[in-house]
């Protein structure tokens, strides 16, 4: 398995624990965020952590921030992302059993490193259930799909 990992400055310890607990799993780690703890826009690690996502080159995707929604909103941005904020395990598990996301994000400023390890590992564990979730996973993605078509219409 490999993941994406991004961060702002906020997140920067974080960050590093989670990935050497990622790794210590076997799980290969493309870091994308920043070692600095120098100002950093989190849109910037949002963005690149879905595009890996969105384009197949990573497995799933971890996203922290100070409070895990800003960056998860940069990362929701890109077509065929579903990253979900999560700030304990049961949700985690939850945001892939029902909606398959495919990022989870949670925030330095709001949880514990412990917690943030128990989400991560609920979430890995995780299986999307499929079923009568598909039909909403399809009707996000229609939504989607739907402004895609709005905005190349608008650009003509």
């Amino acid at each position: 398995m490999k993941l994406a990992i991004g961060n702002d400055h906020v997140a920067v310890d974080m960050k590093k624990e989670i990935r050497a607990h990622l790794e210590s799993k076997g799980i290969e780690v493309l870091d994308v965020g920043t070692n600095s703890t120098e100002r950093f826009n989190y849109p910037i690690s949002g963005y690149k952590v879905a595009r890996l996502v969105a384009d197949g080159a990573v497995d799933g995707g971890v996203l922290i921030c100070g409070t895990g929604v800003g960056i998860s909103l940069a990362a929701n941005k890109v077509r065929g992302i579903r990253a979900c904020v999560c700030s304990e395990p049961y949700t985690a598990r939850l945001s892939k059993q029902h909606n398959n996301s495919n990022i989870i994000a949670f925030g330095a400023r709001v949880i514990g490193i412990e917690t943030a390890k128990m989400i991560v590992d609920e979430w890995l564990k995780a299986e999307y259930e499929g079923g009568r979730h598909q039909t909403r996973v399809d009707m996000i993605a229609e939504i989607e799909q739907t402004q895609h078509l709005r905005a190349a219409e608008e650009e003509s």
